[in-house]
């Protein structure tokens, strides 16, 4: 099966970024894709003016693409800083405002899957006071995704480029999914796999896949090294997806690459055009 089986989506926070925020939509239809995620596309404003929510709503529905997934803020995204929910003060208080207004803009395009990081380790702050902090806000970002029929994810990254970033393996993340729900009752919390991330680790990916796709909400691929497009790295990513298969995972795979120093749009090469749509 390889990619051939697969239900892709696209990231627009990392391809397509060469155009404004508001054409990425339809760059993306034009591509040959049905389905796209995205952070959250401001970063210096959890709460945006209605304004610009309507405007991208308005781009996405033009597009006829379906918003899949989509980050809470997280502060500076590509940058240093990774999630907000866990720092204590200002960046904890944007986070608690923009639940709901993230929640509310994922329910008016249907989308059903929303990320939280979960936060940098902050100097000279207890760190059992930020798990803590972390989960409070968790249980309320699970329950907002429980309002609009969505899950709740929970990302790994990777210590070489994230180093303040406390879950850097599966099985912190996978911790955190456990916590959440015991805590909410609800069973929403699911891991978000990304595979560059993991390998990046250095983690065994296939022994990943087989003892976590079960608590898998969301998946993400990029090669390593470089996190370009599949084919430019060493990782066979269309195997990992044949295992995901066979381990039952059935849900959307996201590009979230670097398409390198050419347009985005030729970055698709390696996927043929009609396995694109998603069916």
């Amino acid at each position: 099966m390889g990619f051939a089986d697969q239900r892709f989506n696209v990231n627009l926070s990392i391809l397509f970024t060469e155009l404004p925020l508001l054409e990425r939509p339809a760059a993306a239809a034009a591509a040959g894709f049905t389905a796209v995620e995205l952070w959250w596309p401001w970063i210096d404003s959890p709460t945006p003016e209605q304004s610009e929510l309507d405007a991208l709503k308005k781009a996405i529905e033009d597009a006829g693409v379906q918003l899949t997934g989509l980050n809470f803020y997280a502060g500076q995204l590509p940058g240093p800083d990774r999630g907000a929910l866990s720092v204590p003060g200002e960046e904890s208080d944007r986070f608690r405002a923009n639940i709901d207004v993230a929640a509310d803009f994922a329910k008016s395009l249907g989308c059903t899957a929303l990320n939280a990081l979960y936060g940098n380790r902050v100097e000279g702050v207890d760190p059992a006071e930020q798990d803590e902090l972390a989960l409070e806000n968790l249980v309320l970002a699970a329950r907002a995704a429980d309002r609009i029929g969505a899950i709740l994810l929970i990302e790994a990254l990777n210590k070489p480029e994230s180093p303040l970033y406390p879950l850097v393996s599966a099985p912190a993340a996978i911790a955190v999914v456990d916590k959440v729900n015991e805590a909410t009752g609800l069973g929403n919390a699911k891991f978000l796999m990304d595979l560059y991330h993991l390998s990046m680790n250095g983690e065994d990916l296939p022994q990943v896949i087989d003892a976590h796709a079960a608590k898998t909400g969301h998946v993400q691929i990029a090669d390593n090294p470089g996190r370009g497009a599949p084919g430019t790295g060493s990782l066979p990513l269309g195997d990992l997806l044949d295992r995901l298969k066979k381990a039952g995972y059935d849900g959307w795979v996201g590009l979230e690459y670097k398409p390198g120093d050419d347009p985005s749009a030729e970055s698709f090469s390696w996927l043929p055009a009609e396995t694109r749509a998603a069916r």
